[in-house]
C-alpha cells in the first residue's frame, strides 16, 4: 500500500464519515457522464462558462437551488460550503444543520457536504448533469475534496496560498502546503480514470488593493504546485481590479507566464484556463450602479479572453442575495457575452513589460531560495516577505508593501517591502501616484479605496 493510500485510509477512518468504499468511488468517478467535468467543457464549448455563487445547509433548499440555476441557464453550478466545515468543526457543522432542518431556518452559510455524506449528496450533485464548483476557504481540506469527488464534484477551488493567507490569521503555513499537496495527488490519481479534476487557485486574494505582480506569483506558483504532483486542467484566476486596462493587461500577461512557467517545468500536456471574478469589493447600495458594475465586469472578461467568469449580484452590499437575485445575474451576464461582438484587441505594451519584469523577478527569487522542494520556497518566500500581501490577516505575511491608486485608478507599489521589484519598475510605479501627499492624506485614500466602486 502506497503512502497516500495509508494516509487517505486514516483521514477517511472518521466518525462524520459513512465508511467510505475507494472501490466504488474509484468505479463512479471512471463511468461519470463528462459533461460533470469542466476540464470537459472547457475543450467542448465554444463560449465562457458563467458561474454564480451560492450554497444553502439543507439538501432540500440546495436542490431548488439548483433547480433554479438550471432554468436560468447556468454552466457551472456552484457548491459554497459552510464555514463550520471550512474549519473542519464537524461536530457544530452537524448540530447546525439538524436545527435547519427542524425549523427551516438557515443556520448554516453554506452545504456541509461532509455530514450530508458523499452518497446522500451525489444524487443531487449528478441529477443536473452539469459541473459542479467546490468553494470553500479551508486551509486543511483533504477530508472535503475526498467526499467531493465522491459525490461527484470535479472542480476544487483553492490552495494553500490563496485559502490562508486572505481567511486564517493562525493556522501554519507549512501545514497548509502538505494538506494541499495531499489535494493535488488525489485529484491526479482520479484524474486518470476519466476526463481530469480541474484545480482553481482563487486569485482575488484579500481584495484590497493587491498588485497584479503579486496576484499572478501566488497564481503561478500554486499553478505550478499543482501540476508537479501531476494535475492535468488548472484555472488561474484574477478578479476585477477597478482599471479596465489593468485587468487587460493583467489577463495577457497571467496567461502567457502560466505557458511559460509550466513548460519550464517540463509540462505541456496540462490545459490551463483563465478565470474571471467580477468585482470582489464593496458593492454599491443602489441596485442601479450594482448592475452596471456586473455588466462593466462582464465586458473586462470577455475583453480579458476569460474561459470562466464568476458572477456576482446587485443584491451584494444589503446582504446575502437570493436564487432569484443570482439567476438575474446568470441571465443578463449571458446576455450581455451573447451580443458582445467585435470587440478591439487592447495592447499596452510598456505596461505589460513592466508586470511581466516585477513578476519574473519574484519568481526567481522565489526559485534561488536554497530549500530543497517548491513548496519549502514558497513558504521561505512568505515568511520572509519575497511575497507580501496586503491586508492579509496571517500572522506569517510581512505586510511591508504599501499600495494606493494612480489617477487612473491602476493599483500602485509604493512600498515594496522585501518584495524584490526591480528599481526601475518601482520607480515607474512611483512616478504613476502623488506622493507629495503627506502620509495622513495617503492613508485616508487607501481608507477612502475601501468604497471605490461605491
Amino acid at each position: 500500500m502506497s503512502l497516500l493510500q495509508e494516509e487517505r485510509n486514516i483521514i477517511l477512518n472518521n466518525e462524520y464519515v459513512d465508511n467510505f468504499d475507494f472501490a466504488e468511488v474509484e468505479e463512479f468517478v471512471k463511468n461519470a457522464s463528462k459533461d460533470l467535468f469542466i476540464s470537459y467543457n472547457f475543450k467542448t464549448k465554444d463560449k465562457m462558462l458563467v458561474q454564480p455563487r451560492g450554497g444553502f445547509p439543507t439538501y432540500d433548499k440546495m436542490f431548488a437551488l439548483y433547480e433554479f440555476f438550471d432554468k436560468a441557464n447556468v454552466d457551472v453550478l456552484p457548491c459554497t460550503i459552510d464555514s463550520n466545515t471550512r474549519l473542519n468543526d464537524y461536530a457544530t457543522a452537524k448540530k447546525m444543520l439538524r436545527l435547519s432542518e427542524e425549523n427551516e431556518v438557515d443556520m448554516l452559510n453554506g452545504y456541509p457536504l461532509i455530514n450530508h455524506g458523499y452518497r446522500t449528496s451525489r444524487k443531487m450533485m449528478t441529477h443536473f448533469n452539469k459541473p459542479i464548483s467546490l468553494r470553500h476557504g479551508t486551509p486543511d481540506a483533504r477530508l472535503l475534496i475526498e467526499t467531493a469527488i465522491a459525490s461527484g464534484i470535479f472542480e476544487i477551488e483553492g490552495g494553500p496560498i490563496t485559502y490562508l493567507l486572505p481567511y486564517s490569521k493562525n493556522f501554519p503555513l507549512d501545514k497548509a502546503f502538505l494538506y494541499w499537496k495531499y489535494v493535488e495527488r488525489v485529484c491526479a490519481e482520479y484524474s486518470k480514470l476519466n476526463e481530469p479534476i480541474n484545480r482553481e487557485s482563487f486569485g482575488p486574494l484579500t481584495a484590497t488593493l493587491v498588485p497584479p505582480c503579486i496576484t499572478i506569483v501566488i497564481q503561478l506558483l500554486e499553478m505550478l504546485l499543482s501540476l508537479e504532483e501531476g494535475v492535468k486542467s488548472f484555472s488561474v484566476s484574477f478578479s476585477q481590479t477597478g482599471s479596465m486596462n489593468q485587468d487587460i493587461v493583467m489577463g495577457a500577461v497571467l496567461r502567457k507566464l502560466a505557458k511559460h512557467y509550466s513548460e519550464e517545468i517540463g509540462v505541456t500536456d496540462a490545459d490551463i484556463h483563465l478565470v474571471y471574478h467580477q468585482w470582489m469589493g464593496a458593492f454599491p447600495m443602489d441596485q442601479n450602479y450594482a448592475s452596471q458594475l456586473i455588466n462593466m465586469s462582464t465586458v473586462i472578461a470577455a475583453m480579458v479572453g476569460a474561459n470562466k467568469i464568476i458572477t456576482k449580484t446587485k443584491q451584494e452590499a444589503s446582504g446575502i442575495p437570493t436564487k432569484e437575485a443570482n439567476a438575474e445575474t446568470v441571465a443578463n451576464t449571458q446576455y450581455t457575452l451573447r451580443i458582445l461582438n467585435g470587440l478591439p484587441n487592447i495592447v499596452d505594451k510598456e505596461e505589460e513589460e513592466i508586470l511581466t519584469a516585477e513578476v519574473m523577478a519574484i519568481m526567481e527569487a522565489v526559485f534561488n531560495d536554497p530549500a530543497d522542494t517548491l513548496w519549502r520556497k514558497v513558504f521561505n518566500s512568505i515568511k520572509n516577505g519575497t511575497i507580501d500581501v496586503p491586508f492579509s490577516p496571517h500572522i506569517i505575511n510581512n505586510n511591508e508593501m504599501i499600495t494606493v491608486r494612480d489617477r487612473n485608478k491602476n493599483i500602485r507599489i509604493i512600498k515594496r517591502g522585501k518584495v524584490p521589484i526591480p528599481d526601475r519598475c518601482f520607480e515607474y510605479e512611483k512616478n504613476q501616484c502623488d506622493l507629495n501627499k503627506d502620509t495622513t492624506s495617503i492613508v485616508n485614500d487607501i481608507i477612502h479605496d475601501i468604497g471605490i466602486m461605491q
